[in-house]
């Protein structure tokens, strides 16, 4: 009895400590099974070409993890300029666009994206565009980037609100690929 005792608290316990964690915070810990991990991606909406995207290799690594901050670069064929970087603070998860040269300097536009608004899901964060990038890019200040996540897959969206203009890549997260790009 004692044994089932012990059991039943214990577990009381852990599912005590697992409800703590907020939908901001689970977001970002659901990044943490895939660091060092490269996956495909495929445009599943948005796609034209001529955009620099359509008819590339898309390619993902989930390259640092911690518990405040996640860097994911976004390879576009032999384009190695671009990283989401994930942060998390007061309870509310932000998306900025790092954009750099071949040499590594920042790119003139960069550091654009936005703070979700609330704590959002456990698997998906929307980023309405915030006043940094309204004056970095006056026609983004209409945008809304929204990031979903689980055990499967990872989508990467842009909608302009007004507009009919939606991207969104999806990456397959369940086949890790190999890979020795480094952004940079």
């Amino acid at each position: 009895m004692k044994k089932y005792i012990l059991l039943l608290i214990s577990s009381i316990m852990i599912n005590w400590a697992n409800a703590q964690v907020s939908n901001s915070k689970a977001f970002m810990e659901a990044f943490k099974p895939h660091l060092g991990n490269y996956y495909e991606g495929t445009i599943i909406k948005g796609g034209k070409q001529g955009d620099g995207f359509t008819g590339e290799r898309l390619l993902m690594q989930v390259m640092s993890y911690d518990d405040r901050e996640v860097k994911v670069p976004f390879f576009v064929g032999e384009d190695k300029s671009r990283t989401w970087i994930f942060s998390w603070s007061n309870n509310r998860v932000e998306l900025k666009h790092d954009h750099r040269l071949s040499d590594g300097s920042p790119d003139q536009v960069t550091f654009y994206g936005g703070t979700a608004t609330n704590e959002g899901q456990p698997h998906m964060q929307m980023f309405p565009a915030d006043a940094e990038t309204e004056e970095l890019i006056d026609y983004a200040a209409y945008n809304v980037w929204w990031v979903t996540i689980d055990d499967t897959k990872f989508t990467y969206n842009l909608s302009k609100i007004g507009s009919d203009r939606v991207f969104s890549v999806e990456f397959d997260l369940k086949n890790p690929v190999k890979s020795d790009f480094k952004p940079w």
